[in-house]
């Protein structure tokens, strides 16, 4: 690996863990008060399955976005990955904030259903230029999946 390649990994992973700190400051507040206060579906894990959960989301996205930027040649394919990549990333980094720090259950729901609309896109999309960038975001379409089932309940039950 050349310098440019580790510095555009460094970059890639400072992004996207960058984007958890952010979401667990408006996050980590809530969790004793108001969120422990509303009814959640049974099937809601506890909360520090969350952090634990997002951190390796994170990373593994992180590596996903630096293949297609590096490993990859540029391409018509490649700049619509990473276009959707990071707009699924964009809406990642508003769900929290909206979901814990405003209390927008329902704006937070029609968000994680962009999310996961948009994250299926962008793996479609890498499947043309990278299968294993492609791979590496599927444990995170699955927990977005997972996760907007907990805010459709939380909706449905508050």
């Amino acid at each position: 690996m050349t310098i440019k390649s580790i510095g555009r990994l460094l970059l890639c992973l400072v992004v996207c863990l960058g984007i958890g700190v952010v979401g667990s400051l408006s996050t980590k507040p809530e969790i004793a008060g108001w969120y422990a206060g509303i009814a959640k579906p049974f099937w809601t894990p506890p909360p520090g399955v969350f952090p634990i959960a997002w951190t390796t989301l994170y990373v593994l996205m992180a590596i996903a976005f630096w293949r297609l930027w590096d490993r990859t040649a540029p391409s018509a394919p490649r700049s619509r990955a990473m276009v959707l990549f990071a707009i699924q990333l964009a809406l990642n980094a508003a769900w929290s904030p909206v979901f814990f720090g405003w209390h927008g259950i329902r704006t937070g729901l029609a968000i994680i259903v962009l999310m996961v609309v948009t994250i299926a896109a962008t793996i479609v999309s890498a499947l043309q230029v990278d299968r294993i960038a492609a791979w590496l975001l599927v444990p995170y379409l699955c927990w977005v999946l997972y996760a907007s089932t907990i805010n459709a309940g939380v909706v449905a039950l508050n």
